[in-house]
């Protein structure tokens, strides 16, 4: 800053007073510096950094810059030291003219957080322009005739500066026939004259030379002068005379060329060609204003010339001459001031300054996204501007400073409901008509991970043969995430879990790209009847959002294993069996029944029997139940019949292909006297072991009927359940499919839900979801052992095949037992 002048205690109170003065402003919302115009270079300004709360330390990282509109490079800021210096010259005059007021408007910027602060330093005026006559020299013709107290109007000295620099006194060298009078109006513009105080005689003094020296009021003081030179004519001694010396006129800014401004009407008291005037400009008129206005030389007509603006230029004044025709000739003076009034033309400029692009979606609320100035070059209401948005947006402005605003986030953002916003602000002035102008801005919205991967359905049921070949493709997963680029790249990996006594990677495995899963072995339906897991997807954001989804699969049945045959009776060489008859036996008499099992299940566990017969045996003494595996008479014996009887039993599955197994039962004719005794406690023994056993079957078939009973009314409810559940699949909606087959023979249901575990007397566990209800006679001539079972009865045959198998075992076991 310029150093101060006056005393110490002078210069003491001014800086306590403008320390005062900024901290004060600082508080208020922005600062305020002044400095006077024509500092040096490196002329300290303020402490901006310590008076906006800011550390030094802070400044670089935060990236601190100052911004000034239209202003150049004036004034810098030091980042070592935080301190507002001048950095080239400041001219008042060149910056504001002559207007009152002269500031640099500064922002100041910094980042993380972004924050906007506003600097005004004031351009104090020094009196650095000395006061400038329109010309160095004057020529003015006075007459010998003319009376005493005549006046001459001067034009007066002009002051770039403004204030006190620019009041102006006058002073005119000593002269014994002129004095200045100098007058102020009521716009603080002075008028002078020049009065003839004696009377003037051309013979004496035909010419009189005088100095008028204007000076202003600043310190030091600085002058001008002019050299006037008044040369003494003879003849003609009335001058022409307006009925004011000045006139004042207004007009509008968009007034039309050839509008009239004034008609002048001079007079003259001389006679004849001495009273006949001429209407000029005065040479003292700037070219600005003759390309504005032009007189008519007769009838004295200003009128305008060119275009008016206002916001060039808000007033003129026009000197103009009235000169008559006399010889010599003689003139008069007036001034005409025009005032221009602004109307409302021109339309609010807006400028968007982009800070923050994109915006992150879980931006929070009042983040600052853009910078936006206003203005207008009219003045007053015309000048005064409102700022809107489009409406329906998440944003809303805030008024920082006059005609500077922040947009501002003012709702929560959602990418996936909407990715971009275009913005448009619109600038009303305040005029009428009102005008107004608009400026977008482009608002792209940038994704964040706020969406999990998610699956259509949140479990999936598959069905997968067993046997399968190792790396089988069994399944595909697909889940899908909302949001974008890497934040919607799903990769999907297995739940790990124990299966047993392995792990689940070790059956099955995911792509993880593809999220395709396979089967890594073989499956097996007797080992493992459903596998169930979880899989994995997650997106690739930071952090990392999944989703799991459940897969159950059912591994199906083939037909791989062959029926077992279970042994019973005496048991001779190659595995046959010796069964003993004797030759009493009626037709029907059961010999045996031979006993076999299938690991597999369903259609493919059920068996069937039949007899081999031998070449020629037209008529065979034995016959086997087609489901029961009972070997019977089919009539009686007879002496011609051999004593020893080779029969050969298939025991074959329903499966395809069809596997098989033969029993070899070797039965031994006897006669009545030959039939083994047996003491009468042994006998009974057995009647009671019989007995017991009938007891037991009784509650077996009760105990199996309740539990198939409770199976399908279970399975009954779970299906109206899921009907009644998704009434928009259809009464036999996919997905959970239940298959009940039922015939005369009872019953048999398949659910991909319940499951029960059988166990025989002897062999591993075997699982078959079956219920059954025996309903079939199972005398030696039924038309299940003659004939095959239709289709529709198939696999209700399955559940009584089940069903007596399981009693015989548990009659096996018990005999087994008890022997």
């Amino acid at each position: 800053m310029p150093s101060l002048r006056g005393g110490p205690d002078v210069r003491q109170c001014l800086l306590l007073w403008l320390l005062l003065l900024s901290a004060w402003e600082a508080g208020s919302g922005h600062l305020h510096y002044s400095i006077s115009e024509e500092a040096k270079h490196g002329t300290f300004v303020g402490r901006i950094a310590q008076d906006l709360g800011l550390e030094l330390a802070e400044l670089v990282p935060r990236l601190f810059r100052v911004a000034s509109k239209d202003r150049g490079d004036l004034l810098e800021v030091n980042l070592q030291n935080g301190i507002l210096f001048v950095n080239s010259r400041i001219d008042r005059e060149a910056l504001c003219g002559r207007s009152a007021e002269c500031s640099i408007h500064l922002e100041v910027i910094v980042d993380r957080p972004l924050q906007v602060f506003h600097v005004e330093v004031e351009v104090r005026d020094i009196n650095d322009n000395p006061p400038l006559f329109p010309t160095t020299e004057k020529t003015i013709q006075f007459h010998e005739s003319r009376l005493l107290d005549s006046r001459f109007p001067l034009e007066g000295a002009s002051d770039a500066d403004i204030g006190v620099n620019a009041l102006l006194s006058y002073k005119l060298s000593p002269s014994e026939f002129f004095f200045l009078d100098v007058q102020t109006n009521d716009e603080l513009s002075q008028s002078l004259f020049l009065v003839l105080g004696k009377s003037l005689d051309r013979e004496e003094n035909a010419e009189v030379k005088l100095l008028l020296v204007a000076t202003d009021g600043g310190k030091p003081e600085l002058t001008g002068s002019v050299q006037i030179l008044i040369k003494v004519l003879d003849v003609n001694d009335n001058e022409p005379t307006f009925p004011k010396s000045v006139y004042k006129v207004q007009l509008l800014e968009n007034t039309a060329n050839g509008t009239l401004v004034v008609k002048l009407n001079a007079s003259d008291a001389d006679e004849g060609p001495n009273s006949d005037i001429v209407y000029s400009l005065s040479s003292d008129v700037s070219s600005t204003t003759r390309t504005k206005f032009q007189i008519d030389p007769t009838s004295g007509e200003i009128r305008t010339k060119g275009e008016l603006d206002y916001e060039e230029r808000t007033s003129y004044e026009i000197q103009v001459i009235a000169s008559d025709k006399g010889t010599p000739s003689m003139s008069g003076h007036c001034k005409i001031s025009v005032k221009l009034l602004d109307i409302n033309d021109n339309t609010p400029e807006v400028s968007i300054t982009s800070l923050s692009l994109p915006v992150q979606e879980n931006a929070s609320l009042g983040a600052v996204i853009a910078l936006i100035s206003v203005s207008d070059r009219d003045s007053g209401i015309n000048g005064q501007v409102t700022c809107s948005l489009t409406p329906q947006v998440p944003f809303k402005l805030v008024s920082t400073f006059k005609n500077y605003y922040s947009l501002v986030l003012d709702s929560a953002l959602d990418r996936e409901t909407t990715p971009d916003y275009k913005v448009v602000v619109t600038a009303r002035d305040g005029g009428s008509p009102s005008l107004w102008a608009t400026a977008s801005v482009s608002v792209e919205v940038a994704d964040v991970n706020d969406n999990v991967p998610t699956f259509a359905q949140p479990e999936y049921t598959v069905f997968v043969k067993e046997n399968n070949p190792p790396g089988a493709h069994i399944f595909t997963v697909s889940a899908m995430d909302a949001d974008a680029q890497e934040n919607a790249l799903v990769s999907y990996s297995l739940v790990e879990r124990r299966v047993g006594e392995r792990s689940l990677s070790s059956f099955v495995s995911v792509h993880a790209e593809s999220g395709k899963v396979f089967a890594l072995q073989p499956l097996d339906h007797e080992e493992l009847e459903l596998l169930q897991f979880q899989v994995s997807a997650r997106d690739a954001g930071v952090p990392s959002l999944g989703s799991n989804v459940t897969l159950q699969v059912f591994v199906l049945d083939e037909n791989d294993n062959a029926p077992t045959l279970l042994p019973h009776g005496a048991v001779g060489a190659g595995g046959a069996v010796s069964e003993f008859v004797p030759k009493s036996v009626g037709s029907g008499h059961v010999v045996t029944k031979v006993r076999a099992v299938d690991a597999d299940s369903g259609y493919n566990a059920w068996l069937s029997y039949e007899l081999q017969t031998s070449a020629g045996n037209s008529r065979s003494l034995f016959r086997v139940g087609l489901y029961t595996g009972e070997i019977s008479t089919t009539r009686a014996l007879d002496e011609a019949d051999a004593l020893h009887q080779r029969l050969l039993v298939l025991v074959k599955d329903h499966g395809e292909p069809a596997l098989t197994a033969t029993a070899t039962v070797l039965v031994s004719l006897l006669e009545n006297s030959q039939a083994p005794k047996t003491s009468s406690k042994a006998l009974v023994d057995a009647i009671g072991r019989e007995a017991s056993l009938v007891d037991v079957n009784v509650y077996l078939i009760i105990a199996i009927c309740a539990v198939s009973s409770l199976l399908v009314l279970t399975l009954l409810l779970y299906t109206a359940l899921r009907c009644s559940a998704k009434p928009t699949d259809g009464a036999c909606a996919p997905g959970k499919p239940v298959l009940v087959c039922s015939s005369a023979v009872g019953s048999w249901s398949y659910s991909q839900q319940r499951r029960q575990r059988v166990c025989s007397g002897e062999g591993l566990p075997k699982t078959d979801l079956m219920a059954f209800s025996p309903s079939l006679s199972q005398g030696p001539e039924s038309a299940e052992e003659r004939q095959p079972p239709l289709e529709s009865e198939y696999l209700a045959k399955v559940g009584l095949n089940f069903f007596l198998s399981c009693q015989e075992r548990y009659y096996f076991c018990i005999v087994h037992d008890s022997s």
